[in-house]
């Protein structure tokens, strides 16, 4: 091996690295399936199950995954009005959802570019800092604002968001799985 220049037998080692996900690239998801997707989580999350405090946003983890996923279509104006939507069914400070929201849509942009190439545990696993840390910002000001401790039951909901985000990974892109099987088999 020639010291100087870091190759052997004059190949580069760059040249033996692959992509850490190879297979194809995915076609974008139907707007009427991430439109309406986002619509039946949002009233399903006005009902009153929500009320248990370490119940998982649901439909902050569905807007999040779409985000990730789908960052022309659902992006910060659609996670802000969606905050705003759920601040007002709950009667709560008005821009503490829409804050929470805003940082997770904004944390799933911003490391798109590094979380399409891996697979959906691993995007679980960077997802649940950006989960954690917008629901401690959103507990903390509504903590303030509020002049009394909530306590620690909100760190569940985002710990529990973090943990389905596999599962909203196999049911959101079912529809397109189930057309690349289609291709396959029709070759």
């Amino acid at each position: 091996m020639n010291s100087r220049s870091g190759r052997s037998n004059g190949v580069s080692p760059l040249a033996s690295l692959q992509p850490i996900d190879a297979s194809p690239f995915h076609r974008p998801s139907n707007p009427f399936f991430v439109w309406g997707s986002l619509l039946f989580v949002w009233v399903v999350s006005l009902l009153p199950w929500r009320v248990w405090q370490p119940t998982p946003d649901i439909l902050l983890l569905v807007l999040a995954f779409w985000c990730l996923h789908e960052p022309r279509r659902v992006g910060l104006f659609t996670a802000f009005i969606l905050g705003l939507l759920m601040d007002v069914h709950d009667s709560e400070f008005l821009g503490l959802h829409a804050l929470n929201y805003l940082l997770v849509a904004y944390g799933a942009i911003v490391l798109r570019r590094r979380l399409e190439h891996f697979s959906a545990l691993v995007q679980a696993l960077h997802m649940l800092p950006v989960f954690v840390v917008a629901a401690t910002v959103a507990g903390l000001l509504g903590t303030w604002l509020n002049g009394a401790w909530a306590g620690w039951d909100w760190l569940w909901s985002a710990l529990i968001t973090a943990v389905l985000w596999p599962l909203a990974d196999i049911l959101l892109f079912l529809p397109q799985r189930r057309l690349d099987d289609a291709d396959v088999n029709a070759v």
